[in-house]
């Protein structure tokens, strides 16, 4: 089995998702379960909803678990195991409430009167485990919760975690972590690989906002532990079949906005045009035609949501070209159908008495709100069948 452990403390940024999407890749190629574990147990004033919030993100990128548990579930567990280590002598009592107090050397060798002593006074202490002679650590803490490493490997040996796949940073951990585990005569071996995740990475939340796709962004993110992928546009199933622990880089890459936008670019295009159309209201296929044209200029949701909108907001007749908009938009009421661009604007021109060249500023800011970059000809096959509401 593998895991995702993510506490619930802010927003999940890339990185951590990161880590997320390799275990899942790897529980599915190996045919394995998928775990998620909330870290929850040494969170302090945590956000109401934040594990909730998790478990939604994973089902945005179709990251599929297998079991889910919070560790404030196992608290009782950490306890009796703390206990168990102490009356086997592999622990012991410490008055030293800090955790990374010097003094505890002194409270290895309390005697058992000693021990009643502080039971009976009712004074705060720790269980430490008896580790290397420089290094005694906290297993449970004064408040009786189990310190980071004793919850984790506890929980990794009661969920048979056989392979562990996170960031980097937690490299130094696993040698207390197997220990551990030893000292609780769990026998398994489990292996640990650490990986460079993305650096500098913005949350999840925040790209979702500016109108990022999932589909993108977990592409960009597994592209850059695969760079060298068979392809560089793909969505989660391709990525099974290929993705490669071993190619991954030594080196982190840093966030690349640039990269995401143009990955973000391709998978809008890859939209069925009606679904498309949906997200800004509508349930047509032209819509979600007429916003891929604006790809090449725009990379969000957002994005294309401003240029449509601007399309099909009421037009503002005061302004510098205010006369010969009002004028093309009574023609437009009056004109019968027209299928193709350069007759419609044939029959403007007949009509108004303007010439093609004073025709083109009014009838972009008409049509489009902006005199500039109106790519008229590219849009007015999507927009004909609104051309009434688009005009007013």
């Amino acid at each position: 089995m593998l895991r995702y452990a993510p506490s619930p403390i802010g927003d999940i940024c890339l990185d951590n998702l990161q880590i997320a999407i390799v275990n899942y890749l790897i529980a599915q190629q190996k045919n394995d379960k998928f775990l998620v574990r909330i870290e929850d147990v040494n969170v302090v004033d945590m956000e109401e909803g934040k594990d909730t919030e998790i478990m939604m993100i994973l089902e945005k990128f179709a990251l599929k678990h297998d079991l889910v548990f919070h560790q404030s579930e196992h608290l009782n567990l950490y306890q009796t195991l703390a206990l168990r280590l102490l009356k086997e002598k592999k622990a012991f009592i410490c008055k030293c409430k800090d955790e990374n107090s010097s003094c505890y050397s002194n409270c290895e060798t309390l005697s058992q009167e000693e021990y009643r002593e502080i039971k009976e006074s009712g004074k705060p202490f720790v269980i430490r485990l008896k580790y290397k002679d420089v290094d005694n650590f906290v297993i449970l803490k004064v408040d009786g919760k189990p310190s980071y490493n004793f919850a984790c490997a506890t929980d990794d040996m009661i969920s048979n975690i056989e392979l562990v796949i996170r960031d980097e940073k937690y490299l130094n951990e696993t040698e207390k972590q197997n220990y551990i585990k030893k000292l609780l005569g769990y026998e398994k071996e489990t292996h640990y690989i650490h990986i460079n995740t993305t650096k500098d990475t913005p949350s999840v939340k925040s790209l979702f906002k500016e109108g990022f796709l999932p589909d993108a962004i977990l592409n960009y993110l597994i592209i850059e532990l695969n760079p060298n992928a068979p392809k560089k546009v793909f969505r989660l199933p391709d990525a099974i079949k290929w993705f490669s622990l071993e190619d991954i880089p030594k080196k982190s890459n840093y966030f690349d906005l640039k990269k995401l936008q143009q990955l973000n670019r391709e998978h809008l295009k890859l939209i069925d045009d009606k679904l498309l159309s949906t997200l800004f209201g509508f349930a047509d296929a032209n819509i979600g035609k007429l916003a891929k044209v604006y790809l090449d200029e725009c990379s969000t949701i957002n994005e294309l949501e401003k240029k449509i909108k601007l399309i099909f907001q009421p037009k503002d007749f005061s302004s510098e070209f205010g006369e010969q908009m009002k004028r093309l938009s009574e023609l437009i009421f009056e004109a019968p159908i027209i299928e193709n661009f350069d007759e419609f604007q044939n029959f403007l021109i007949r009509k108004s008495g303007l010439s093609r060249d004073e025709l083109e500023k009014p009838l972009a800011q008409l049509l489009t709100s902006t005199a500039h970059g109106a790519k008229l000809r590219e849009i007015y096959p999507y927009i004909k069948s609104y051309i009434l509401e688009v005009a007013s």
